[in-house]
């Protein structure tokens, strides 16, 4: 509340002459509400509820006021609560809760926030006059939602204003009938008490304050990546609210539109955003719509005849049943080829309308002059909204293309005859999708463009950023983090610059990166995972549930436990995004791809042999073929950066066993990371031996044991590799020898290779062979990767 008497303080520093309107305290109507039905109800719990609303408003006068001022304003409170507790009373005496009783409860809130904000103001030496609205806006005696006797009440306005120009305060929501009788004038009531003051004396303008930051292109709640929209038609606006924009109500338009003011909406805790100007000037967002919005809980009414001779009539009968019975039809549609139309209700109304056509249509029904009425349920209704859409072909073509790609049924389309909206029914469970679907569709520029968020800017990371670069790829980097710092960027970071970025953002903390990513909702994110970190892989879960996309040589996901690799793969089989691990196995190489194509031609997998590490092909094949010690090599494999910054996570196996698992997970065996049989290369001391130079001094003890092995695999006329096996489901890794007939035998270098043996390719193996180990080739492929991801809206 503070921030109120800030914002008003500010405003008269501009200006002396100004309106202030105020609603009731957040959750207060509501509150009233619920107060006055349990005192109809008897139900003795009011009293306390009541005593709760006293607190809360005597809490904020002490909170806003001068302890040596708030007496008087306390007294004033409270006598507003006796005159409460009065009504109260008087509706458990009755048991009975008239509309006109409700009007007079529910008024309560604004009168107390009134006064509160009034003396808050004056107390801070703020020139304030507080301002009944009964005496200046009239209305009829349709209690709950008042209609406004428009010439009555701008002619007591500009009457009661004429020569004043000092601050006024207004409580909102509130007026009254010509008997002065309290009336309330509904949902939104204060926005319109002060649209109707700044229509009355022609205001230069009308400020709405809220809690967001103006209209926003969708609902922020279903469409994390909404954005505040600059400026808005009157039109558009009205059109978003009817479909259910909560910002703003309709009828606040309507007398500001009359007058050509324009209406500001802007967010009381963040004053200096801009918030959104709706005016009659024509908007230039660069979007071919502006706005989508969507209606909850809606049924549509399916009517048809055996023949179209009266449907005319019908339609006009219906529309008028249901009016005369308070039932607002929010939308319509008429077939074109049979005697049949549909009426979109709300839910709570459903089942009344529905008895009410069919007692109206008995006859018909029973003559079978007419077909049985049917009512489809669980729906909403969902509506893109821009006055350009008259001048853009192939607006309808993008929405109804997007929502079937998307895999979403249509029941019903519409389009109102001003042509500012395209209206669809949908499933309920449907809405939230469909919404997030059609904003990228329409407000994502680029749409082809992968928009990248990376995670690791090590070795593979870096190197990665480097290709795409060099490339001129389209692939956008929208966010980049490391273990210390990230920066994010909706609309992109130059890859010139990531260095610097990273350099000036945030401190890291991977939760928030990953949260902020799914909260920008960006078409075609690929998310790239180039850390080894657990805590990085247990959010891939929330990020393919958000629809996107994941690219990693992080193979900790796939190799952990069973439960969770079905887990990821049923998840990236039903989301929009896709989960690409092809370099969690080969670097470069397409191992995946074609052990998962043969798989998926019904091939039979009979047996796999490979050389799975690059860093311990480089290693073997070394030893192997020059005069050097095992341990030197290890030393020198480590300077090439082939090996992780502790060698020992390479010599351990477990890399290795980690990616023949992989493999057998994808031939359809159930393993888990214990059921690989991994042959120890080094003994227990060399990983126990603590710092890194410990290990080198303890592993140089080990030389005599490998130079011997290499000696003896020699005098056979064999060589030592280190290689995985899967064979009859059975999966294990170590170092063997192998000779002259031995497809690896050959290898050189950093080379990984895999055999691949199946029911087809059974007297020849499929073999795939390349480099295995180095951060150039893996990113090649992480590369090749993220551009195969198709672009999905």
């Amino acid at each position: 509340m503070q921030q109120v008497i800030s914002i008003i303080a500010n405003q008269r520093t501009i200006s002396e002459d100004y309106i202030v309107v105020v609603s009731a305290l957040g959750g207060v109507t509501d509150a009233l509400i619920l107060l006055a039905n349990k005192a109809m109800q008897a139900d003795p719990s009011w009293t306390v509820l009541l005593e709760q609303l006293v607190v809360q408003h005597e809490q904020a006068v002490c909170d806003l006021i001068d302890p040596k001022q708030c007496q008087p304003v306390l007294q004033q409170v409270r006598q507003i609560f006796t005159q409460l507790q009065q009504s109260l009373d008087g509706i458990g005496l009755l048991g009975e809760l008239s509309d006109r009783a409700l009007d007079k409860v529910t008024g309560i809130g604004e009168q107390l926030s009134s006064t509160i904000i009034n003396a808050a103001l004056n107390d801070q030496q703020v020139d304030s006059q507080l301002l009944d609205a009964r005496t200046l806006i009239s209305t009829d005696e349709n209690f709950g939602a008042a209609n406004v006797l428009i010439d009555q009440s701008y002619q007591q306005i500009c009457d009661f204003f004429a020569g004043k120009s000092s601050g006024f305060l207004v409580a909102g929501f509130i007026a009254a009938t010509m008997d002065g009788i309290s009336t309330t004038l509904g949902r939104g009531g204060s926005d319109y008490t002060a649209a109707l003051l700044g229509a009355a004396l022609n205001a230069t303008s009308i400020e709405i304050w809220t809690d967001v930051d103006g209209v926003l292109t969708a609902d922020p709640r279903k469409v994390r990546s909404a954005f505040p929209l600059a400026n808005i038609s009157y039109e558009e606006a009205a059109e978003l609210a009817h479909f259910g924009a909560k910002v703003i109500y309709p009828k606040i338009m309507k007398p500001a539109r009359l007058k050509q003011i324009p209406i500001q909406i802007k967010n009381t805790f963040q004053p200096q955003a801009k918030g959104t100007r709706i005016s009659n000037a024509a908007s230039a967002s660069g979007f071919d719509i502006q706005g989508i919005s969507s209606l909850a809980d809606i049924c549509l009414l399916r009517v048809r005849l055996s023949d179209d001779r009266n449907i005319g009539e019908m339609i006009a009968q219906i529309f008028d049943i249901l009016s005369r019975a308070g039932i607002k039809i929010l939308l319509t549609t008429q077939a074109s080829h049979e005697p049949s139309f549909s009426i979109a209700v709300a839910s709570d109304q459903a089942a009344r309308a529905k008895k009410i056509v069919e007692d109206e249509f008995a006859l018909a029904l029973e003559l079978q002059k007419m077909k049985p009425v049917t009512l489809l349920e669980q729906l909403s209704i969902i509506a893109i909204v821009g006055r350009q859409m008259k001048g853009v072909p192939g607006i309808s073509g993008r929405l109804f293309s997007t929502l079937g790609k998307n895999q979403i049924n249509v029941f019903a389309i519409a389009q109102g005859s001003s042509e500012l909206n395209i209206s669809a029914v949908i499933r309920s469970e449907d809405e939230s999708p469909a919404l997030r679907a059609i904003h990228r569709e329409f407000f994502t520029p680029d749409l082809n463009k992968p928009n990248m968020f990376l995670v690791g800017t090590g070795l593979i990371g870096s190197a990665l950023l480097g290709q795409i670069a060099e490339a001129g790829s389209p692939i956008r980097l929208c966010g980049v983090a490391n273990s210390r710092t990230s920066a994010i960027s909706r609309t992109g970071i130059a890859l010139a610059q990531w260095q610097a970025e990273l350099a000036a953002g945030e401190t890291a903390k991977k939760r928030d990166f990953i949260d902020e990513m799914i909260r920008l909702d960006l078409a075609n994110t690929v998310f790239v995972d180039c850390s080894s970190s657990d805590e990085i892989t247990a959010r891939y879960e929330a990020i393919l549930a958000a629809g996107m996309a994941i690219a990693t040589p992080n193979k900790k996901a796939m190799s952990g436990p069973y439960a969770r690799y079905q887990k990821l793969q049923a998840l990236a089989a039903k989301s929009p995004g896709c989960f690409v691990y092809e370099t969690n196995v080969g670097a470069g190489l397409p191992i995946l791809h074609a052990l998962q194509c043969l798989i998926a031609s019904n091939d039979r997998i009979t047996a796999i042999e490979a050389v799975l590490s690059g860093t311990l092909s480089y290693i073997f094949n070394t030893f192997t073929d020059q005069d050097i010690a095992f341990s030197q090599v290890v030393a020198q494999a480590k300077e090439l950066g082939f090996t992780e910054p502790d060698p020992r996570d390479d010599l351990n196996g477990m890399d290795v066993a980690r990616k023949i698992l992989i493999l057998a997970r994808e031939t359809g065996l159930a393993l888990e990371l214990d059921d690989i049989q991994v042959e120890p290369l080094l003994p227990e001391s060399c990983f126990a031996s603590g710092s890194i130079n410990s290990f080198f001094a303890e592993l140089e003890k080990m030389d005599p044991h490998f130079t011997q092995q290499k000696q003896a695999a020699h005098a056979k006329g064999k060589r030592l590799a280190y290689l995985a096996s899967l064979h009859q489901g059975k999966a294990k890794a170590g170092m063997q020898e192998i000779g002259p007939e031995h497809p690896f035998f050959n290898l050189t270098g950093s080379d990984n290779m895999i055999s691949i043996s199946s029911q087809r390719y059974c007297e020849t193996p499929l073999v795939i062979k390349g480099p295995g180990a180095g951060a150039a080739v893996t990113a090649s492929g992480l590369f090749a990767n993220i551009l195969t991801i198709p672009c999905k809206n």
